[in-house]
């Protein structure tokens, strides 16, 4: 240290420009802490990849409604449906800013092999900051009314008796039908043809119009077509029978560990601070826990779930591990 900065260091002439220094910093450093501990203090979008309309849509918007009671602050929705899987969407909440202004409901196929069935992707959502899985529903097996079989055996011992002649639709390749009917070809050694729609809504035409025999779908979706006879359940792929369906088996009672099952969950850009998630996701689970939010989900044919960021993670890992191997075994891919 020279003569003069000593004299000045001595005199106290150097303390306020360091006082000042050191302000700086103390208050750069806070500010991430300030704006975590007042969040939300605008806004906050929640994107659906979705199309308007369908379940997935209005599951997100209750959610988005009863954060913006819990939180104070409004939640706009916004549906990105571009892409393979909704992978604009997606793409935009992972590349935003990681402070929870920017969040994304999407189904999980999402985060556990979205990067396995599109090896050209350039990000992976399965690294997104999970919040909270807001809904289960398990995929169920629809036929032709005219297809002379009622349950799953005896759709195995017809494809069995007929190799390939069955047709079956799904909402997309990668899709959750697609890997369930091909998890089930699997198990059970038999042959059907995929036929690979844009949507759930043109596979069920399809059905209807009787271009293919098989379908594995969602219950909120044809539920009355089913109750009008246009289209016939013959199983579920939950680990358990329907409340409403009771003598339709499960799939597993033939083919145990079978399941198939889709979900709609929340999730961050990466590196969003735990407190901002688990916020979010206490909000949820709060949310949820109000019997007339849980009659609202419970009318759409789901099952409410709201769990901890940790539970959502490990349904992640779950569906990767269920998954991946399939879409391996299949060689899946989605360009």
């Amino acid at each position: 240290m020279s003569d003069v900065m000593a004299r000045a260091w001595r005199t106290g002439a150097v303390l306020p420009a360091l006082t000042g220094v050191a302000l700086a910093a103390l208050c750069a450093a806070s500010g991430p802490a300030r704006a975590q501990a007042g969040f939300p203090n605008r806004p906050i979008t929640m994107v659906v990849p979705l199309p308007a309309g369908g379940t997935a849509d209005i599951l997100a918007r209750i959610a988005a409604a009863e954060l913006r009671d819990a939180l104070g602050q409004n939640v706009v929705v916004e549906n990105r449906p571009g892409g393979a899987g909704g992978l604009i969407g997606t793409e935009s909440v992972f590349r935003a800013a990681p402070d929870g202004y920017t969040i994304l409901c999407a189904p999980q196929l999402t985060f556990s092999i979205a990067n396995k069935l599109n090896p050209k992707m350039t990000f992976d959502p399965g690294t997104m900051e999970p919040v909270s899985v807001l809904a289960y529903y398990p995929m169920i097996l629809l036929v032709r009314p005219e297809l002379p079989v009622t349950n799953p055996a005896e759709l195995i011992a017809y494809a069995k008796a007929n190799p390939g002649k069955l047709n079956y639709g799904s909402q997309g390749i990668g899709q959750i039908g697609h890997l369930a009917i091909e998890q089930l070809k699997h198990m059970a050694k038999i042959d059907l043809v995929h036929v690979p729609f844009r949507g759930s809504a043109p596979a069920i035409t399809a059905l209807l119009g009787g271009q293919i025999e098989v379908l594995p779908d969602l219950l909120p979706a044809t539920k009355a077509h089913i109750e009008s006879g246009k289209m016939k359940l013959i199983g579920t792929a939950g680990g358990t029978r329907l409340a409403g369906f009771p003598k339709v088996p499960a799939i597993n009672e033939v083919l145990p560990g079978y399941e198939a099952d889709t979900w709609m969950g929340i999730v961050a850009p990466p590196g969003t601070p735990p407190e901002i998630t688990r916020k979010l996701s206490e909000a949820i689970a709060q949310a949820f826990k109000k019997p007339d939010v849980r009659a609202r989900i419970v009318a759409l044919d789901v099952e409410p779930r709201a769990t901890t960021p940790e539970g959502m993670r490990d349904l992640i890992r779950q569906s990767a591990e269920r998954w991946g191997p399939v879409v391996a075994a299949a060689k899946i891919t989605v360009d």
